[in-house]
């Protein structure tokens, strides 16, 4: 499955802000608000997670 521009605007965005690149992949939801805890307990936690959300849907 190759990436298109979507994903790897996506991608940027899960970098510099996790929250945003999970809010554009699924909206606002349960993976949302998981990776807005994740995001304030630590910046890189955020990163992995929104990372796993993107690459699995």
């Amino acid at each position: 499955m190759p990436f298109t521009a979507s994903d790897i605007i996506k991608i940027i965005f899960a970098f510099i802000l996790p929250p945003l690149g999970v809010f554009l992949e699924t909206g606002c939801g349960a993976d949302l608000l998981i990776n807005i805890v994740l995001t304030i307990l630590g910046w890189l936690p955020g990163i992995l997670h929104a990372l796993y959300v993107i690459f699995k849907h």
